[in-house]
């Protein structure tokens, strides 16, 4: 039995009461067996959720980067590590071998040593998806810098933010990307960010579209004569296993966004276990996650996992729609993909699209499915599974969140039979229970929760950057003693797990999680408007979008309501970025609030969604007249 590969259900069940009754020695023998260590560690795991501290194979030393490229040169030099397909399907695909990868690393570890970046230091990645994207992300991780990167769909204010949080010595960016057939200013972007971030000295420039940029002396350099003089060895930094990898921003449901914090040992073990499992990756594999590095799912599934396991991992820079909607299906027939991970928003787009797009191409090379960002629906489920997957590839309807850092429950392909909108059973180490409102356990099944993991597992965030007590508020004090995940779910007769969605204010659309505070307050800094309320609604394509409930403080005002609108959402795409705007919008005379000025967002959310009927017991509001007010569309 292998504790690294499982490949049969028995075998499932056998790891996992293992990984459950003995946590300790199971991750010692995955970490031991698999993984280079410059220093082995002198204990595996201790933590205490009250705190919360987990700290896991410390005292290990190691660098990532050495398990994710040097080891494998041996064997693997030759072989594709990124195959790179742009935006536009006429530019030639790039194949960087694991070699190549080597030498690209390290000299972009070299100029970022050269420009004074040092063991320790934040470093914030603004590119689009280019191979400088993963370079810049592994070069910081050869030399012990700390990686922020920040999706370049954000704003010049979300930038801002990130950069300032975390205190960024350098932004890495471009002089701009391509979505589609338009063109965005993203060094624009930067030096409008910058203009509010005294902390940031230098920024160095890809050049990608060729646009004119303005290029600030003193601050700003190109970045390829750089690369050219730089030297292609450099000596991995020797990381402690609990020092700091990455912070990645994810929307809070209040203020501001939460710098996740990930650590080094535990992540890079607990991403390279979970890719091996989850995607029963085989040597001869080409992988195509088609998510952007900006997000976890980027991190950890199109870098740190697949290279660990040395895997072929595909970047792809352009869009689902571009040039036509049989894009994803022209990159799978032209580069035999094995394994598809996409998100359930791109699965329904494509799926109201013509059929002819897909079955123009040869889809034979895909072998297993997968899914992320967000609960399938069971429509789309049948589609990708009948139409993309020929009814022969399992699909891995997968769940997991910016601070478990790895898929936590997920079907095994192949091995675990799977059941449309289920992500079905957890995967070795993770122990999911659900509790009810007062925090007490349910052990029953066929009956939902909310869902906490009692025990950790290595990949798990170990803080908010700069900012502990939150995190300890925000993930540990619901239900003491357990990490809360912010999600409801089902359990159903056999013990399969369906995530329900989230149970506070954070709405996931289009598999981005946007907390409805940020937004709100963009809205509320609009001169016309007294007070906001954000809501998700049911959404064909997106699963939910955003619905607006505005106040505004002159509601006599004869302003036009549609310039108003638009003024609304360039408002919110100005502090946040255009994946935030709002859908539909509907101008209030108030809003409904409990006596102590809660809005009650569950009101909201139904008139929203057409469930006017049934809303449930609202004599405790302030002001019950209200909410017939609004879904008779007063103003």
């Amino acid at each position: 039995m292998s504790n690294y590969h499982i490949k049969n259900l028995e075998e499932y069940f056998a790891v996992y009461r293992k990984s459950i009754r003995q946590p300790e020695l199971f991750w010692q023998e995955v970490a031991e067996e698999h993984f280079v260590w410059r220093k082995r560690w002198s204990k595996v795991l201790s933590w205490d959720f009250n705190k919360p501290e987990i700290k896991w194979f410390e005292g290990a030393q190691l660098n990532i980067t050495e398990n994710c490229i040097d080891r494998h040169l041996n064997t693997k030099a030759d072989k594709t590590a990124f195959l790179f397909e742009p935006n536009d399907p006429k530019e030639p695909a790039q194949h960087i071998t694991y070699q190549q990868l080597y030498e690209r690393v390290n000299k972009m570890a070299n100029v970022l040593k050269s420009q004074g970046i040092q063991k320790g230091d934040r470093v914030c990645i603004y590119l689009p998806m280019i191979p400088e994207l993963a370079m810049a992300v592994l070069a910081c991780a050869r030399i012990g810098a700390v990686h922020s990167v920040v999706f370049a769909g954000f704003s010049a204010g979300a930038l801002a933010t990130r950069i300032n949080d975390c205190d960024a010595r350098m932004v890495i960016t471009s002089d701009g990307s391509f979505r589609g057939n338009k063109t965005i200013d993203l060094k624009g972007i930067v030096d409008d960010a910058l203009e509010h971030c005294p902390g940031t000295s230098s920024v160095l420039v890809v050049e990608r579209t060729k646009n004119k940029v303005t290029m600030k002396p003193g601050r700003d350099q190109w970045l390829a004569p750089l690369l050219e003089g730089a030297d292609v060895h450099c000596t991995p930094e020797w990381m402690d296993a609990e020092d700091p990898l990455f912070i990645l921003y994810t929307s809070g449901s209040t203020g501001k966004p939460k710098g996740m914090l990930h650590t080094t040992a535990g992540y890079m073990v607990y991403t390279a276990y979970t890719f091996k499992n989850v995607f029963q990756h085989q040597s001869e594999d080409v992988y195509w996650c088609t998510a952007d590095i900006g997000w976890i799912t980027g991190h950890s599934y199109i870098v740190y996992g697949p290279l660990a396991n040395g895997a072929t991992t595909v970047l792809f820079e352009g869009i689902p729609s571009y040039p036509d909607f049989s894009r994803f299906w022209d990159v799978i027939d032209k580069h035999k993909i094995t394994q598809l991970y996409t998100a359930p928003t791109a699965i329904r787009a494509l799926a109201k699209e013509r059929l002819d797009y897909v079955t123009s191409h040869d889809l034979s090379s895909l072998r297993i499915l997968g899914t992320v960002g967000e609960p399938i629906n069971e429509e789309a489920w049948h589609w990708y599974n009948d139409h993309i997957g020929n009814k022969r590839c399992p699909i891995v309807d997968t769940w997991w969140q910016t601070e478990t850092g790895g898929i936590l429950i997920s079907p095994l392909p192949m091995i675990t039979p799977t059941k449309p909108t289920y992500a079905t059973l957890p995967l070795p180490g993770i122990q999911p229970v659900l509790v009810n409102e007062n925090g007490i356990e349910i052990t029953d099944n066929q009956v939902d929760g909310r869902l906490c993991v009692a025990f950790p597992w290595p990949s798990i965030a170990r803080s908010i950057w700069g900012d502990h007590q939150r995190f300890k508020e925000t993930y540990f004090t619901a239900f003491p003693g357990k990490y809360f995940t912010g999600d409801g779910a089902l359990r159903d007769e056999v013990g399969y797990y369906r995530i329900t969605g989230r149970v506070d204010d954070v709405i996931i659309v289009s598999g981005h999680n946007l907390g409805t505070a940020p937004i709100e307050d963009a809205i509320n800094e609009h001169p016309a408007v007294a007070e906001s309320a954000i809501v998700g609604f049911p959404h064909d394509i997106k699963g939910q979008a955003l619905y607006g409930f505005i106040i505004l403080k002159d509601t006599g005002t004869s302003r036009d309501r549609d310039n108003l609108s638009r003024e609304i959402n360039q408002a919110i795409t100005e502090h946040i970025g255009p994946i935030a705007k709002l859908d539909k919008i509907q101008f209030v005379p108030g809003l409904p609030k409990t006596r102590s000025g809660k809005i009650m967002r569950r009101i909201l959310r139904k008139i929203a969604a057409g469930e006017t009927e049934g809303l449930g017991d609202t004599t405790t509001l302030l002001n019950p007249e209200i909410v017939e007010e609004i879904i008779q569309g007063k103003i």
